[in-house]
This record gives structure tokens, sequence and C-alpha cells, in this order.
């Protein structure tokens, strides 16, 4: 039997972070738009209690938005098991004290969310077992996944970031009254009080005033032991760029600009904003700006990529002020994939469609080599 020429590229996702859900979710859109002349699928999941097992192509193209919310991957799959593999990877399940249906595959495309798969943990096991994959290394993931760590690694480029101030459990239960007046002092009302590790605005509330803000780092501390509190800017643009790495390591390619607008003052783009809109919020694609402003977004969006040591893709989120100055509020190294989301809209708006993005991805991946670089 001839052997297929396609590319094998692992598409694991689910995991065990808030944002398992929403991984899931972003997988089904992948594996609904990944070229199937060009790729074959291995579809790998982890489920909520970090159980690995393997997923058919049915079931992946299934995980989509339904009456019941957002698709999650259940327990009762038999688990998996990772192996090493010269070339790339492979995965096999087990039955008893064997191991059937091992599944070899090229390149790993994980699509995991959040911390225990978007933060440099599963990139340190990829790089331990010679596994070319999709996306940032160990450092930028982690760096990337922390905003306290990022905001710093940030301003130390030189790039202009919102103030902030961090807050750990232990720092909160022992002295909430000097962080308190700490809040006061260096950040200007509103503020977002955020997990540092979360993504996809789980966690995070809007304090408007002194007093919502004990009651905000409570949540946050739900998600994570450390919190940032940020300076938010009123009247300010929500505005977001994707970024696509290229061969050569010169300045990476910037997609147009996109934009994010409320429909109320007070509303910011949350969890159920972004996966299951009720109409509070628009995303513009392109956004309407000048050449010249949008030169100096793409600018400061390269920049904050190559700052961050992040390869292969980031969407990187920033704030224009009424006087057009530009701010970076974060990167984001695994952005989602959805049909809802704005990394691939904003690339076919730029001329790059979602089947070709990922092919791009795919293909960037399977360039690098293994090992330090």
């Amino acid at each position: 039997m001839q052997q297929s020429t396609r590319t094998r590229v692992a598409i694991i996702f689910g995991g065990v972070s808030s944002e398992h859900d929403v991984s899931c979710l972003t997988a089904g859109g992948v594996v609904r738009a990944i070229d199937p002349q060009r790729f074959e699928v291995i579809g790998i999941g982890i489920t909520p209690s970090g159980r690995w097992v393997q997923v058919d192509t049915a079931d992946l193209l299934a995980l989509n938005v339904s009456e019941d919310g957002l698709p999650r991957l259940d327990e009762s799959r038999p688990e998996a098991v990772l192996i090493r593999r010269d070339g790339g990877g492979r995965i096999a399940t087990v039955q008893g004290d064997r191991l059937v249906d091992a599944r070899d595959f090229d390149v790993a495309f994980a699509l995991l969310h959040g911390p225990f798969g978007e933060d440099g943990t599963i990139q340190g096991l990829f790089e331990m077992m010679g596994i070319r994959y999709v996306g940032a290394g160990v450092a930028a993931s982690a760096i990337g996944m922390d905003k306290d760590l990022m905001k710093s690694e940030l301003r130390s480029a030189g790039l202009p970031v919102c103030p902030w101030v961090t807050i750990t459990a232990v720092g909160w239960r022992g002295d909430q009254a000097s962080i308190l007046r700490r809040i006061e002092a260096d950040l200007t009302f509103p503020v977002y009080v955020k997990p540092a590790r979360g993504g996809s605005s789980v966690g995070i509330s809007r304090a408007a005033t002194s007093e919502d803000v004990p009651g905000a780092i409570e949540e946050a501390l739900r998600w994570d032991p450390k919190v940032i509190v940020e300076e938010g800017f009123v009247g300010a643009r929500e505005i977001e760029v994707a970024v696509l790495d290229v061969r050569d390591g010169t300045a990476p390619r910037v997609s147009l600009a996109g934009e994010i607008v409320m429909h109320t003052d007070d509303a910011f783009y949350d969890y159920q904003a972004k996966y299951l809109p009720q109409g509070q919020v628009d995303l513009v694609v392109p956004a309407p700006v000048d050449a010249a402003l949008l030169s100096r977004i793409q600018k400061t969006g390269a920049r904050a990529f190559r700052a961050m040591g992040a390869e292969g893709l980031s969407r990187v989120d920033l704030f224009v002020t009424a006087d057009e100055e530009v701010f970076v509020n974060e990167l984001n190294t695994m952005p989602g994939f959805t049909h809802l989301s704005m990394y691939p809209a904003l690339w076919e708006a730029t001329g790059l469609s979602y089947a070709d993005l990922i092919a791009e991805l795919v293909d960037l991946a399977l360039s690098r080599p293994t090992g330090l670089r």
C-alpha cells in the first residue's frame, strides 16, 4: 500500500485549564478549515482531569457551540500516551498492558489555551521529545502567559504599556490595606483586575471605584494565586493585529488592524462576549484607521513579537488613545481560532485564507530545527 504523502498534524486540544471548552471549540474550527488534501489530522485530546485520549476526525468536526453551550471532552475515552519517534511523535491508546491504535505524526499543533498548554509546559514536553510544533517556544510561551512578566519584558524593550500593580495571594492575605492604598495611589480608575496567567477573559472584573476592588481581587484569586490590576484607558480604542512569523528571522508579517467596539461604556470584552455573543460587541475588521496610524500599529505589533522572542504566531492587543498614542495591552502566543476569533479574521481581511493560514503555520513549524535555536 502506498504511504500517504500528506503531512500528519496532531491537533492537541482540551486541557486542564479553565479554557478547556474554548480549546475544544478552537480545535473544531481548525479541523473544519484545514486542507485535507495536504494534511492528515491526528486528534489528541486532554480531558479536564489531564488524561490524554485519541479523538477521531468525526468527533473533531463535531466540536462546536450547541444548545448546551461550548463543547467539552468527557472522561470515558480510553487513555492514550505520547511516545517519542524519530522525526515526530506517536500517540497510542492503552489497552490493559498493551498499546494499540498507534498513530505517527510529523508536527504538533497544540490548540491549548491557558495554563498547562499555552504557558510553555507542553512546549517543553515537545522540546524534550524532539517534536516540531506550531507556535512560540518555552520561554516566550511562559512569559506571554504571565501578564506581569510580559508587561515587564515589553517595558524593558522600550514598548509603551499601561500601568499595573501585581498582587500575590500570600500578599493579599497578609496586608490587604497596603495593597489597596498602592492601587489608589498608582492607578487611575476604572481598573481591570485579572488573573495573571489566565486567558479568554476568565476571572476578569472591571472595578469602577476603589470599593469594587476587593471583590474583584477575590474573584481573580479564584483562578490564579497571582493577580494584576491594570489601569483602564477611558475613551481609548481597543485595536488588535495578527502577527505571522517569517523563515528568515526578519520583521514578521503583520495583518490589517481590527477593532473591538463595545455597545456600552462600562462593558468590556469578557468571556461571554468572546464566545457566546449576545449583541454587546462588534468586531470591526478591518478597523477604520488611516495609513499613518496603521503603520505605527503594525510596527508596534512586530516589535512586541520580536521583543518577546515569539515564534509562529501571536495576536497583539493594543490601546489607541484619543490623541493616537499606541500602547501594548498584551501579546497572546496562541490566540483563538474559532469562527468568532480575531486572529483568522484579520488574516482573511489581509488576504490570507483560514486554510492557507493553517498551512503556513504548519510549514513554519516544520521549517524550524529541533533542539536549541
